[in-house]
């Protein structure tokens, strides 16, 4: 086999990160599906990481690290560690798949200078639908064998096409790009996306992109999924920025944080969309490979959860949190969270009258967004899975429907309808 000629000659030579023959190994893993790799391969690999993963001195250079995280993720299988985050390759996109060692709240200087950290996960979200959309063009113009079982239909690839378009364009308008996408024809508006890559960046996409088998709509639940992370990520340090202006009385900064958050999540439904466009044929297919592998893993989303309040006992035990001991520990040691931090500022005089509303509608607004996306992950997981459990060891959609209505605030009182919004998995979104 030629992918293992290279391996072993570059194992033989200098064996330099920077060199190393990714693409015939992400060649066979895409032929076949990542569940289904050769051992032989496998053990080579294994092989190789246990070279580079010896004593450095200080921080490996970024190829190495690189080339650490890409085989931890392509051998989590053998490794028997397989699960949400090496699924998804969370840490070849340098997306947090851990939680940092910054204590929440410590003024960094994040509440101040947002701009930068936002404009990155902004061209992150565009980079991920671009790709996404441009594999879905090119697998219908017949330009990639890559993943070609069950191949959706014409019409599919354009709604899919369209909804990416408009899960994207709101990054597209903070990025100054917004024009970009007026022209609807296909191939200029993956022009206009592509003018957000980032040449560093770009070896890292592909790598991330470690299907379990050769179903075409994995490579769209993939992305989809790595988009949610790479916005859940931010909402974490929106509520970090939210409780230092809190602790210090600042309520238009707190507001502010909390409504860009909230614009956030409520403007990533089209990719609930595009997942609704997901063959449930197909996707009751792959995910036959994908045990160990759930939602109910992300750490990012937990995190989310936990910096709104502290979960109370019964939740901060169970399975949700048990697959998440550094979010649970870091609860038990005393995370702040917006809920405790706004409590605190208006019993200590910090935020009042006026003030102390701005900051309340915000936390509803907030509160209403989140439990609108609980509930339309439900709808799509029930569409998508029926009874069957879920991949994590979980019951699937019964959890889900347990969770849903879990308050996000219990400071504030939420007002139900008060900002209803249009399930955006309902009937056939455009």
């Amino acid at each position: 086999m030629r992918f293992v000629r290279e391996l072993t000659s570059w194992l033989s030579g200098a064996a330099d990160a920077d060199t190393f023959p990714y693409f015939p190994v992400l060649a066979e893993f895409h032929r076949v599906g990542k569940h289904f790799v050769e051992k032989e391969l496998l053990a080579l690999l294994d092989k190789i990481r246990a070279q580079v993963s010896g004593p450095t001195a200080g921080r490996p250079a970024p190829a190495v690290g690189l080339l650490r995280d890409f085989l931890d993720v392509a051998l989590d299988k053998w490794d028997g560690r397989y699960d949400y985050r090496s699924y998804l390759a969370l840490r070849v996109l340098r997306l947090p798949c851990g939680v940092d060692d910054r204590p929440d709240g410590e003024d960094d200087g994040s509440v101040a200078q947002p701009d930068g950290a936002r404009r990155d996960r902004d061209r992150l979200l565009v980079r991920l639908v671009a790709d996404a959309l441009a594999f879905e063009l090119a697998a219908g113009s017949g330009a990639t064998d890559l993943l070609p079982e069950d191949r959706p239909s014409p019409e599919v690839v354009a709604k899919r096409h369209r909804l990416g378009v408009r899960a994207a364009s709101p990054a597209l308008a903070r990025l100054g790009l917004a024009g970009a996408v007026h022209d609807r024809e296909p191939a200029a508006v993956l022009r206009a996306l592509a003018a957000e890559r980032d040449p560093a960046g770009e070896p890292a996409l592909r790598l991330s992109m470690l299907p379990v088998y050769v179903s075409h709509d994995e490579y769209l639940f993939i992305r989809v999924l790595q988009a949610y992370e790479c916005l859940f990520a931010g909402l974490v340090e929106e509520l970090r920025a939210t409780i230092v202006a809190l602790r210090a009385g600042h309520a238009r900064p707190a507001a502010d944080r909390l409504a860009y958050a909230g614009e956030q999540l409520t403007a990533a439904g089209p990719l609930f969309s595009l997942l609704a466009t997901m063959q449930p044929t197909a996707f009751r297919t792959f995910r036959q490979y994908t045990e160990g592998a759930s939602a109910i893993q992300s750490r990012s989303y937990k995190l989310m959860e936990a910096l709104c309040r502290a979960p109370e006992g019964t939740r901060l035990e169970s399975p949700a949190y048990q697959q998440v001991p550094e979010v649970r520990d870091r609860v038990h040691a005393g995370q702040p969270s917006v809920d405790e931090a706004f409590r605190a500022a208006v019993r200590g005089g910090l935020l009042i009258g006026a003030d102390g509303e701005l900051v309340a509608r915000a936390m509803r607004a907030f509160a209403d967004a989140v439990l609108q996306w609980r509930r339309t992950h439900h709808r799509l997981a029930t569409r998508m899975l029926g009874p069957r459990p879920g991949t994590g060891y979980t019951e699937g959609t019964p959890y889900l429907a347990a969770v849903r209505s879990i308050p996000v605030f219990t400071s504030v009182a939420h007002e139900p309808g008060r900002s209803a919004r249009t399930d955006p998995t309902g009937g056939t979104p455009e």
